[in-house]
């Protein structure tokens, strides 16, 4: 018979009695969100742009091409200069989830027991 090395008593913490859990979901959390940052928002961005601005033209090198590959091979080049504004927009997605799921556990929790005594 299989033991389990996790305690599963009354007063252990759940928190760690389902860490790999915790941590399996975190991580598919945060791939998705940086896939989200690194794929989608960019690919978004060009559609808006293309339809609002007009086609994205290299203005450097008119002959670089043009079209949402471009806009995506400066995206990444961005991302290797370290560009702030180009880390906000691939981290993005994982940190406005990160904030909706501290708003809701603040407004879901529950509320605390007051000490004091009427």
């Amino acid at each position: 018979m299989a033991s389990n090395p996790l305690p599963q008593g009354p007063d252990s913490d759940p928190a760690t009695r389902n860490s790999p859990a915790l941590l399996r979901r975190e991580l598919l959390i945060l791939g998705i969100a940086l896939a989200c940052g690194l794929l989608a928002i960019p690919l978004l961005i060009w559609v808006v742009g293309n339809r609002i601005l007009g086609p994205y033209v290299h203005t450097q090198d008119p002959t670089a091409g043009t079209g949402p590959m471009r806009l995506l091979a400066d995206y990444f080049g961005g991302l290797a200069h370290g560009s702030i504004i180009f880390w906000c927009v691939a981290v993005g997605p994982y940190i406005l989830v990160t904030l909706a799921r501290g708003l809701y556990a603040f407004v879901c929790s529950p509320p605390a027991a007051s000490t004091s005594r009427s």
